[in-house]
């Protein structure tokens, strides 16, 4: 889902090279004749990469993502100063007939992989397949079904795509933006060895001489547990220039130093060793003022630009078979409901993020106030309320050691965990943890490996491998805020049951799949707004996910770095789009 922040100007297509795009001046804050080019820029990883596939990778920030992400989000992207969509990797808008279902979309001419092979229709249908087998496993397969319906995608001509909607979507635009692959590289594998072969490709191991690029950068050398390095892709910016006609990026190479916590992450970039970072909390803007203002760091602090476009949250497992007292547990909404009230969310926000944080209890983020509504029920930090919720479904007594029991004896115990190393995160889970234990619910909290975690969370079947997760989600956009891949049964991020079958259980989760595909082909803004009123109020009732808190969104950067964008666009919804690592130059 990623999305990026180029525009297209006076295109003229006919011969078989086309103008390039070109990022208008106006986007940024320095003019473009004064960027300079070459160098490097230093960010950071959390985590350690799992795969170079772009199919099987499901982790946010990924190598894939990193490499391929054209600034633009494939075919189509959004003006950030008017939220229209506009071409990218398309020459023009595309011809939209059928009542709205068939979209026909020229692609831009001149475009190449990081070989110098062209970009044409045949990587984008190479690319669509592979997604869309469900034997791949790719996290962007939900995104190409409409309420159980595929869309479709075929070649008319090298340079001509024909997509087809089972109904008219809202979010047309944005499922078309993908980014394509190459054909001459996955598609004989995918076309010989099937789903198996194509999960075969681009381990983790893989030469990186042997990756192929659609986007601003390709590997050149990976160090696991350490640091990857991307160098720039020279034919990216034959077909993408700024204003003052210099080729993107500007930058030669990108290191991402992979660092085990937040804390190393601060430590790293108040020590000049990165040129950006996430600060979340109070401490953290705190040090890195004060470094500033005592000269020790040359860098740039904005706190609170906006609300971040992200929130954390609890999980709890309904496909535990070999439990049957758990399942029936975590399927019943009023244990839910109580877990809701039983997070006390303001002091997350003082403890775990400093004051500086919101309350959030859907999936719609607070970056996204167009959403957010009055009428949304909620669950808010209450534990005499929590009490008597877990007392209806039999939890009246305490043991010795004043942990709730059933009738039986049996306590009221669950294991919870999140990815060891984000320090927030688990601050987050011994809060609740802490607070839990007052009303006498036993929560097991331990920290793990990040990719592990993501193993248990995206897994299938009758008897899933946890008990509950906390974890957090990014990303989206602003046409239609509630994920593809979370809201709908059978997604892969509806977390709390993700069966074989990818069935509801419930008539609420059936209810919250029929809004959802009912506001995606609402095309009226207003409609549409009042049918995400009814889905909000159908998410926060069944609680399938026990929203948390969202942080507000901090932007800090060496002052070595130019090429950001102008002011009055800033928020975490623009600047969470990977434009800056195109326009960012060193001074």
């Amino acid at each position: 889902m990623r999305k990026a922040l180029f525009v297209a100007l006076a295109l003229t297509v006919g011969s078989a090279t086309a103008a390039p795009f070109v990022l208008p001046a106006k986007w940024m804050a320095a003019n473009p004749s004064q960027a300079k080019t070459g160098g490097e820029v230093r960010i950071y990883s959390l985590s350690d990469y799992k795969t170079l596939n772009p199919f099987t990778s499901a982790e946010a920030d990924s190598l894939p993502d990193l490499m391929s992400d054209v600034g633009l989000g494939g075919l189509f992207t959004q003006d950030p100063s008017t939220d229209k969509f506009i071409p990218h990797m398309a020459d023009a808008m595309p011809t939209v007939s059928n009542g709205g279902k068939r979209f026909v979309v020229k692609l831009r001419q001149g475009m190449k992989f990081s070989d110098g092979q062209p970009i044409t229709a045949d990587d984008f249908v190479t690319t669509f397949k592979i997604h869309t087998d469900d034997k791949v496993g790719s996290n962007s397969y939900d995104s190409f079904f409409l309420n159980g319906k595929p869309i479709t995608l075929k070649k008319i001509d090298d340079y001509t795509l024909q997509f087809d909607f089972p109904q008219v979507s809202s979010g047309a635009y944005v499922r078309m933006a993908f980014i394509p692959w190459p054909d001459h590289v996955f598609g004989p594998v995918y076309r010989s060895k099937g789903a198996e072969g194509i999960k075969a490709m681009w381990g983790i191991s893989a030469d990186p001489k042997t990756i192929v690029s659609p986007g601003p950068w390709v590997i050149s050398n990976y160090q696991p547990g350490q640091r990857a390095v991307l160098r720039k892709n020279p034919y990216f910016g034959e077909w993408n220039k700024d204003g003052a006609g210099k080729p993107l990026p500007y930058l030669d190479t990108m290191s991402i130093r992979l660092l085990k916590d937040l804390n190393a992450g601060l430590a790293a970039y108040l020590a000049g060793q990165i040129d950006t970072f996430a600060p979340s909390k109070a401490d953290d803007l705190a040090q890195i003022k004060r470094a500033i203002d005592s000269g020790n760091l040359k860098a740039q602090l904005f706190p609170n630009v906006s609300p971040n476009a992200t929130s954390q949250w609890i999980v709890f497992n309904w496909n535990k078979a070999a439990d049957p007292f758990k399942q029936k547990l975590f399927r019943d909404v009023r244990f839910r409901q109580a877990m809701s009230h039983i997070a006390n969310r303001q002091g997350m926000i003082q403890l775990a993020l400093g004051g500086l944080g919101t309350e959030v209890y859907t999936g719609v983020y607070p970056v996204f106030k167009n959403y957010q509504f009055a009428s949304t029920p909620k669950y808010p930090y209450n534990l005499a309320q929590a009490s008597k919720l877990l007392a209806q479904i039999g939890f009246t007594k305490k043991n010795a050691q004043g942990y709730l029991v059933d009738r039986t004896g049996k306590v009221l115990e669950f294991n919870l965990s999140t990815n060891a190393g984000n320090t927030v995160r688990e601050q987050l889970g011994r809060i609740f943890a802490d607070e839990a234990k007052k009303v006498g619910v036993k929560v097991n909290f331990t920290p793990i490996d990040f990719n592990n975690l993501v193993d248990q969370l995206t897994s299938k079947g009758p008897n899933r491998p946890f008990d509950a997760i906390l974890l957090g989600l990014s990303g989206g956009d602003n046409i239609w805020p509630y994920g593809s891949n979370v809201i709908p049964c059978g997604g892969n991020l509806h977390a709390y049951n993700v069966p074989a079958d990818g069935k509801c259980l419930t008539p609420q989760e059936s209810l919250m799949t029929k809004l959802y595909y009912q506001g995606d082909q609402t095309l009226d803004d207003d409609a549409r707004r009042k049918i995400g009123e009814q889905l909000s109020k159908a998410e926060a009732l069944n609680q399938g996910f026990v929203y948390l808190v969202g942080t507000n969104y901090h932007v800090t950067f060496n002052s070595r770095l130019g090429g950001e964008y102008d002011r009055d666009l800033w928020d975490a919804y623009n600047l969470s789009r990977p434009y800056a690592h195109l326009t960012t130059y060193i001074k």
